[in-house]
């Protein structure tokens, strides 16, 4: 088993800026994938960004350009420098650290973008 834990979630205006942390802990093989989707409310959990452990990275087209992921193996953390933030980037975003077929996801941050 993997666990999950997010941080850094919070109330931001329009054009600001958040870092997201998840760390993860317990099971953890090396060759994994992590990364972040979102849900705003009513709608469906949506890819955010991912990177691989050779540290390739994938980005939604809504985000990229403002979005960067970031990893550090050795600490099994996974980061997302957002910025330029939309209020349409609302929503609980969820870490996620995937092996083969297995996905693990933490709790989810919630992300507030005010106009």
């Amino acid at each position: 088993q993997v666990q999950l834990v997010e941080s850094g979630g919070g109330l931001v205006q329009a054009g600001g800026s958040l870092r997201l942390s998840c760390a993860a802990s317990g099971s953890i093989f090396s060759d994994n994938t992590m990364g972040w989707y979102r849900q705003a409310p009513g709608e469906q959990r949506e890819f955010v960004a991912r990177i691989r452990s050779d540290g390739s990275t994938n980005y939604a087209d809504s985000v990229k350009g403002r979005f960067t992921i970031s990893r550090d193996s050795a600490k099994n953390t996974v980061s997302l420098q957002m910025g330029d933030l939309k209020p349409e980037d609302t929503g609980v975003y969820y870490c996620f650290q995937s092996y083969r077929t297995t996905v693990y996801w933490g709790q989810g941050t919630q992300v507030t973008v005010s106009s």
